[in-house]
């Protein structure tokens, strides 16, 4: 662009106005302010673009060719400045939540349900994945924020602490009945049942192939799974023993539905929280996040 923005509203303003005296009322600056710089657009442009009458200016055939063009512009900006002001009152935004499947049906939901409530015109994107892959997201600043088991090392992360969560492994009784019809023993379960765990890609799963290595345990039959829900589902048919989280199959537990299988060494509880690059200026919807799960009551 050859001129500058206020170049070109005066022009605009003169145009509609058709008179120099009532556009410098319109835009506070003075007519001769008006006269040099529709001069210094006239000179760039190489034409005329007014001419006088006896009732103020008229446009040019140049000039009505640049006004349809300019008028559409400042109509643009317009229409823009509005649906900011609108979206700032309203506040209009968009979140992006990188999140596990299994996290996101039962820690992520109550949250998602109350913020909603609280700010229904900010949009939420979701990408489930492995907690690994929603470190890499946050990391090339593709999510906002990831809800993630606390990994050993957070480098470049803020971690805010939600709940700890406990790994247990489970089975039907009818499937435990059936490995002691076998003779196998309760210390013998593990290394001699089909083990349903999640698939390598999680960090869940690498927690449990560490604790069955230090443990020295054996797998003799695996089923591996990317959902959790699903290892649930297929303990619940005798398909096998499965690892899950204690929290997540309070019910099963307590009706009856899945046994705890008891182990020699107990698995230790990890931490899963909210986690965002602390490198990255936070956006309106994430500072709006940030300060509602600090401040949320389950």
């Amino acid at each position: 662009m050859i001129q500058s923005l206020s170049c070109y509203r005066i022009f605009y303003t003169v145009a509609k106005t058709k008179n120099i005296s009532r556009a410098a009322k319109e835009l506070y600056i003075s007519q001769p302010a008006i006269s040099k710089s529709i001069q210094k657009l006239e000179d760039s442009l190489g034409c005329e673009l007014f001419r006088r009458s006896s009732r103020g200016v008229i446009l040019t055939e140049e000039g009505e060719l640049l006004f349809t063009h300019v008028s559409s512009a400042f109509e643009t900006l317009a229409l823009g400045e509005d649906k900011l002001k609108n979206s700032l009152e309203l506040g209009v935004g968009h979140l992006k939540i990188g999140v596990s499947s299994t996290l996101c049906k039962y820690i992520l939901l109550p949250y998602l349900k109350e913020f909603t409530k609280k700010y229904p015109h900010i949009n939420i994107s979701i990408t489930c994945q492995s907690t690994n892959e929603t470190l890499q997201l946050l990391e090339a600043n593709k999510i906002d924020i990831g809800l993630i088991g606390r990994p050993e090392s957070l480098k470049t992360m803020d971690f805010f602490y939600l709940a700890e969560i406990e790994d247990i492994f489970v089975a039907t009784q009818v499937y435990l009945d059936n490995l002691k019809k076998r003779g196998y023993g309760t210390d013998e379960i593990l290394s001699n049942s089909t083990l349903m765990l999640l698939d390598k890609n999680n960090m869940t799963r690498q927690y449990i192939d560490d604790y069955l290595q230090e443990n020295q345990i054996e797998i003799r039959d695996l089923i591996e799974i990317s959902a959790m829900d699903l290892l649930i589902e297929f303990a619940k048919i005798n398909l096998g023993v499965a690892c899950v989280i204690r929290e997540f199959v309070k019910d099963e537990l307590s009706d009856g539905t899945l046994i705890e299988i008891p182990l020699g060494f107990p698995m230790h509880k990890r931490e899963v929280g909210f986690a965002y690059k602390k490198t990255l200026k936070p956006s309106k919807s994430l500072e709006l996040f940030i300060d509602f799960y600090h401040n949320f009551k389950c």
